[in-house]
């Protein structure tokens, strides 16, 4: 079986844990395929190049055309819209979702001298920056992790990486901070991977038994519920908003963020329902920061009504309906996503 992933360390690091647990369910000989990407090719930010889709319609067009069975990615980086004739057959266990700070002397945020420079490619994370540090100057940043870091010894005084990219690839030892989930909610998805196929495969031998080995159901739930809300908000990587879904006790938990680019300002909301995902009527619950009150909705009678994807992106939807009735719109840019 042939496992397609992008070319640099940490994708073919990630991809080699999927290719072993394919390995493992199917007792079948995986090899890797490595596919260059638009993102791969340029420096550009994101935004500029057209989005998080970047990292991924290579990957996907390979799929379709065959020279792949599989293919893994950041979950993050996939957009939010569907692909035809592509599915998601499987969201691992997720790894550490938080982002992480590595500074110089190993400071912490709040041990940065004033004025000190931070880099990031992400507005969120720049907006999350600025609202605990507005004295800071935030810079662009992109390239893999070990160009990232290497800034650390030229111009920059700290960057802000996802924690689950640096332990993957061995290099947990820079970290410095990681930020608490409460308080600043990462990438919708940050810390997870997508499995995709063939839409004609997804439930046929050997795809089926390696995607029913591969997936997490509590990954995948949290990840499809930030996912959901992130395609509400029709934000793309140029949106500063943050999410993070979790398992509390019997219910699945949605906090997510918007925030104002300069990070002066941001609304926050929090909704949840029963886990496991079933389709009771028991309704969804939307909270925020400013309240205690609870809001609740009865969920709608549909014929996807017992799909546990439908039913966590829905968590995700309801979130973002709360945000955008506050004012989300008014805070960052909406409207753009892919």
């Amino acid at each position: 079986m042939r496992v397609g992933t992008r070319g640099s360390t940490l994708a073919v690091t990630q991809t080699t844990t999927v290719a072993e647990g394919i390995a493992e369910a199917t007792g079948r000989d995986v090899a890797l395929v490595v596919v260059r990407t638009q993102g791969d090719a340029s420096s550009a930010p994101l935004a500029q190049l057209g989005g998080t889709g970047v990292f991924v319609s290579a990957l996907r067009d390979a799929l379709l055309a065959g020279t792949c069975d599989m293919i893994v990615h950041s979950i993050k980086d996939l957009p939010t819209g569907p692909c035809p004739g592509i599915a998601l057959g499987a969201v691992p266990p997720r790894a550490d979702p938080r982002d992480a700070l590595c500074a110089r002397d190993g400071l912490t945020l709040s041990q940065l001298p004033t004025g000190a420079r931070v880099g990031t490619g992400s507005p969120r994370r720049a907006a999350q920056l600025l609202a605990r540090r507005p004295d800071l100057v935030v810079t662009g940043l992109r390239g893999n992790v070990d160009t990232r870091l290497a800034r650390l010894e030229q111009d920059l005084d700290a960057i802000v990486l996802a924690a689950a990219g640096l332990d993957r690839i061995g290099r947990a030892s820079a970290v410095s901070e990681r930020f608490p989930l409460e308080s600043t909610p990462p990438a919708p998805g940050q810390g997870a991977l997508a499995v995709e196929v063939r839409d004609a495969e997804l439930g046929l031998s050997p795809y089926a038994e390696a995607l029913a080995a591969l997936d997490d159901a509590p990954s995948r739930a949290c990840s499809l519920a930030e996912r959901g809300l992130l395609a509400a908000l029709e934000a793309g990587c140029a949106a500063p908003v943050g999410a993070w879904a979790r398992i509390v006790g019997d219910r699945i938990v949605l906090r997510a963020a918007v925030y104002r680019v300069d990070g002066s300002s941001a609304l926050t909301v929090e909704a949840a329902r029963p886990w496991p995902l079933t389709g009771s009527r028991a309704g969804d619950e939307t909270s925020t920061d400013e309240s205690s009150a609870v809001a609740s909705s009865a969920v709608e009678s549909s014929a996807d009504e017992f799909n546990a994807d439908e039913l966590a992106a829905r968590l995700g939807r309801n979130a973002a309906a709360d945000l955008l009735d506050r004012g989300a719109a008014d805070l960052a840019p909406l409207g753009a996503g892919s």
